[in-house]
């Protein structure tokens, strides 16, 4: 039996539009909680959803590793650019390693400097080594996604180059 809401979600790249979405309203409400709730509901509120973020990007940046060298998912960006201009490939100039390092620049230092408005004394080292961790292995993980599409794409042109190689002797002779 197929539903058409769960069917909608067979493919990585809809799936990785769904799970952006909810880090960027969980990130999102959690840095307004921080700002703008005061006393412990605000430091609970905003310590527990910046954790909910971190939880699903962690696990949503593992989870990439697996789809990076099927061909059928190349990032967050070009995904939204296939589903809003039809033409596909590639939209913006900028690699997919670069792009996710300034996201996590800017995520970073959004929940630290937030965290540094909420959290007491105590709490902010805390807070500081965690987002530092999280940023630490989101970038690893980028990297190891990054490294592995760069030899996926080494290893096609070599083959192409040896096929080429291989069949321009036989169109000689034959």
């Amino acid at each position: 039996m197929k539903i058409a809401h769960v069917s909608a979600l067979e493919s990585f790249g809809s799936r990785s539009l769904v799970i952006h979405g909810v880090m960027v309203l969980a990130f999102a409400n959690a840095v307004f909680a921080g700002l703008f709730i005061g006393g412990q509901l605000g430091v609970v509120s905003f310590v527990a959803l910046l954790n909910f973020t971190a939880g699903l990007w962690v696990a949503h940046s593992v989870h990439s590793l697996g789809n990076a060298t099927t061909g059928e998912y190349s990032g967050v960006l070009n995904e939204l650019a296939d589903r809003t201009e039809r033409g596909g490939g590639q939209w913006l100039g900028i690699g997919r390693f670069g792009r996710l390092l300034a996201l996590i620049a800017a995520v970073t230092a959004t929940a630290l400097l937030t965290a540094a408005q909420v959290l007491p004394g105590a709490l902010l080292p805390v807070a500081t080594v965690a987002v530092g961790i999280i940023a630490l292995v989101t970038a690893i993980v980028g990297f190891l996604i990054a490294l592995g599409a760069s030899y996926d794409e080494s290893q096609q042109r070599w083959d192409d180059r040896l096929e080429h190689a291989d069949a321009e002797p036989g169109e000689i002779d034959g």
